[in-house]
């Protein structure tokens, strides 16, 4: 059975006013945590020994904070307690202003060969909006410096949906991405998160959010112009050229077996999910004391396990008959049937023998449709 490993590595220069992810700025514990990381990868080492790990994902944070003997370091505890499949997919995430041409050539050659660069804009008001550490020209160096040092799978992470936004400034960016001809693009709606500064920014009413109809035309001129510009729409957010899904996040989304290591990394594994503890001091002692930086677990029911079925096929544009009868033996064509063809005769998907076939206007509900189709498996 094929499965994917997860690294957090929960650094920053310092916190963007938009992220929940767990991070933080003090650099000075990274040896700590690198033995912690270590000791948590050996104590998992019999946990996949059938298993042959197809994907490898270093996300945060921001992992190229690490020097890359550090990386080097995981990857070599990694592929000495599991085994790696060939031609495994490496992703490291990086942002502009964190790495440079020679920790590019150092990542390819330890054997990480995509990188996932985090540019979410290419105007440089938004990037000081949104606190980013780089401007929109050292975005693009970036880039050219991943591609002279040979990467051949490059991922653009953007960011739309900001206070003010409209239809042409995000253009400017979807245009200025696709130029350098990336592999891959990420297009995320912004997100106002609570306890974060933009989400305290909202509540005292000095940014205003955008309206949900400006938002929906925003997701639908990314869907049409990527579209447009050669790239397969294969997840809500994600889009490929042929042959450059990321192999990784397929994993989350055919509830396919991973591991995940590091402070608040979560786990699935054979319909059981857990999680570490969001805190790195914590999780250092918890390891350095021989036990597990667990949380918390549970076991998924088979409602749960069908509920996921649902909300993840759909996210990837097709729901497949065949995954849900597996699951309960239920043809849920049969139960759905005046339904579906309602939602097939408001244009939100299409109705074929193997599945339900979102259209572009299908994505823009995905959640809600999610919710209505989750109603016949009760």
């Amino acid at each position: 059975m094929l499965a994917g490993i997860y690294i957090h590595i929960p650094f920053c220069v310092h916190k963007c006013i938009y992220c929940d992810f767990y991070s933080v700025v003090n650099q000075k514990i990274i040896p700590d945590f690198i033995d912690a990381l270590i000791r948590e990868i050996e104590i998992y080492k019999d946990h996949a020994q059938q298993d042959k790990i197809h994907t490898i994902y270093f996300g945060g944070g921001t992992p190229t904070i690490l020097p890359p003997i550090q990386i080097e370091k995981i990857l070599n505890a990694l592929r000495k307690n599991f085994k790696i499949a060939s031609g495994a997919e490496i992703t490291i995430e990086a942002n502009p202003g964190t790495v440079n041409l020679s920790s590019l050539n150092n990542y390819l050659k330890m054997g990480i060969n995509r990188i996932s660069i985090g540019v979410q804009s290419f105007i440089d008001e938004e990037l000081k909006f949104l606190s980013r550490i780089h401007s929109s020209e050292e975005a693009v160096r970036a880039f050219s410096d991943a591609r002279e040092a040979g990467f051949k799978n490059i991922s653009i992470d953007l960011i739309y949906g900001l206070p003010d936004q409209d239809k042409t400034s995000w253009l400017f960016t979807l245009k200025k991405c696709v130029d350098l001809k990336p592999e891959h693009i990420s297009a995320y709606n912004l997100t106002i998160e609570t306890g974060t500064p933009l989400g305290k920014m909202v509540n005292l009413k000095t940014v205003r959010p955008l309206s949900d109809k400006v938002e929906s035309l925003l997701f639908l001129t990314t869907m049409e112009f990527l579209q447009g510009s050669g790239y397969h729409h294969y997840e809500v957010s994600n889009y490929a050229l042929p042959g450059y899904h990321s192999r990784h996040n397929m994993n989350y989304w055919r509830h396919i077996n991973y591991l995940g290591f590091g402070p608040s990394a979560h786990s699935f594994w054979l319909n059981k999910r857990w999680w570490n503890v969001n805190d790195i001091d914590e999780y250092i002692k918890l390891l350095l004391n021989g036990k597990k930086p667990v949380s918390d677990s549970e076991e998924l029911s088979l409602k749960q396990l069908l509920d996921e079925t649902i909300m993840l096929n759909l996210r990837t544009g097709f729901l497949d008959f065949n995954k849900i009868k597996d699951l309960n033996g239920q043809n849920i064509l049969e139960k759905g049937a005046e339904d579906f063809k309602e939602f097939e005769n408001q244009n939100f998907l299409k109705i074929t023998d193997e599945g339900l076939l979102l259209t572009n206007k299908g994505f823009l509900y995905c959640d809600e449709l999610a919710k209505r189709i989750s109603f016949f498996n009760q």
